[in-house]
């Protein structure tokens, strides 16, 4: 049950409050002026304060600024005659969260009554949840509130304060380096070094150096000592992207570090101590590989010990309106452009798409949009044809067919329409842009507009 404490100098009209909050079920406390609502306050707990203006002793006001000073968190809502509202705004603007006038309709303090104490359970539900995230695991840019990406979160939080090796899998696009980093930033190791590689980037003799470094003289061009991935991540994380495309030979290296923390340089006889954490990601079916021969068992099992698997963009798709909006406003910002959001037919196409590309796919669509888009939303015509079913119609006319463009396509295009817009009013256009009027004409010379 909760607790209201009233706090008015009129016994009588104190008493009809009561009557009335008391039978709507709350339970009542009563203060006759207010210099006894910190002594109350100290001896017990108050959910709601439903405090008069005018009193003898010390008015609603100096008890709301003495609450606040003392830190008090408790809402207030104040009493008021009709002709002072001015007081209550004043009263808000010193803490109050609402206030009700003289004479009082019971039906309509009922629900500021029931608003303020739903609000002040939201704010402090939305506080405890915040503090305990704080203290678990701080998600960064990883945005998800479909079922399957809470699962995600849920073992992250579990499995970042440990040494763990983790295996994250998933198609590409996912977001896997996202979820490597977020291991590392939620470890103890946070403040060491967060080391990358890209195991599909390197042929594999530069991939082995990479790795585990070399000695001077190890190769031809070896013109000095270098240290490897693994050394530079030594007390913090590395991060090993695309692991399936590792040969046999240097997934048995692998192996050997994880087993024994140690390893050896190329050209170097000597072994070198590491203490690293691993993650590492692939969009490869591991366990196939592990069938045909291709993938070291004993390393996948090793590499496994907490497997997490990313879903597609498809399998998410409560998540795709957040993560378009997250994408807006990052690149509106980037190119300094005021959109304020998407049509709705273009969110329902964003919404059906199947996104095989997952969520780089969407970041690059709706960078695209935006540097294509001259107004205050994303609509359809900014959105790549094959999102656009045929004879699909905008709201107000027809979307214009485009085909696969460039960047410097789509700057193109803006930059005509824009001009087209303007009437060739070069300083409008450049402002409508975002860009400095010397940029637009150094563009319209190179695309010959």
């Amino acid at each position: 049950m909760k607790k209201i404490l009233i706090v008015d100098d009129d016994t009588a009209h104190r008493t009809m409050l009561k009557v009335n909050l008391a039978g709507a079920g709350y339970e009542i406390v009563e203060a006759d002026d207010g210099d006894r609502v910190l002594p109350i306050l100290a001896e017990q707990d108050i959910d709601l304060i439903l405090m008069d203006l005018k009193m003898q002793r010390m008015d609603g006001m100096e008890a709301i600024r003495l609450l606040r000073e003392k830190g008090r968190p408790e809402p207030v809502i104040v009493i008021t005659a009709f002709s002072s509202v001015e007081s209550a705004v004043e009263a808000m603007k010193h803490g109050a969260m609402d206030y009700v006038t003289k004479p009082i309709d019971i039906e309509a303090l009922k629900l500021v009554v029931a608003k303020a104490l739903d609000f002040e359970a939201l704010r402090t539900e939305n506080q405890e949840l915040k503090q305990r995230l704080g203290e678990q695991f701080d998600f960064g840019n990883i945005i998800g509130r479909s079922p399957a990406m809470q699962k995600v979160f849920e073992t992250l939080s579990l499995v970042a304060p440990s040494d763990a090796t983790v295996l994250i899998t998933g198609e590409s696009g996912t977001g896997k380096e996202l979820i490597a980093s977020a291991l590392h930033q939620n470890s103890h190791r946070k403040e060491g070094p967060f080391i990358k590689v890209n195991c599909a980037a390197l042929h594999e003799n530069l991939l082995e150096s990479e790795l585990f470094g070399h000695e001077k003289g190890a190769f031809t061009g070896a013109d000095s000592r270098r240290l490897g991935r693994f050394e530079l991540a030594d007390k913090g994380t590395l991060f090993l992207d695309e692991i399936g495309d590792m040969s046999l030979q240097t997934q048995a290296k692998i192996l050997r570090v994880l087993q024994e923390g140690e390893l050896e340089r190329l050209g170097g006889n000597g072994t070198v101590k590491v203490d690293v954490r691993l993650v590492a990601a692939t969009h490869k079916d591991l366990t196939a590989m592990v069938e045909e021969g291709t993938f070291r068992q004993d390393l996948f099992f090793r590499l496994s010990v907490v497997p997490i698997e990313l879903p597609s963009l498809n399998k998410r798709t409560e998540d795709i309106p957040v993560l378009a909006d997250f994408f807006l406003r990052r690149y509106a910002k980037k190119n300094k452009k005021d959109i304020k959001g998407f049509h709705p037919q273009a969110l329902m196409l964003l919404a059906r798409y199947p996104w095989p590309g997952n969520i780089r796919e969407l970041e690059n669509t709706v960078e695209r949009a935006v540097i294509l888009c001259l107004g205050e939303q994303i609509t359809p015509k900014e959105l790549p044809p094959q999102m656009l079913p045929k004879d699909f119609q905008l709201a107000g006319g027809p979307v214009p067919a485009s085909g696969g463009l460039t960047l410097k396509d789509m700057e193109r295009e803006a930059i005509r329409a824009t001009l087209e817009q303007t009437k060739g009013n070069k300083s409008q256009a450049a402002k409508l842009l975002g860009i400095a009027r010397q940029t637009l004409l150094n563009k319209i010379k190179e695309y010959g507009l």
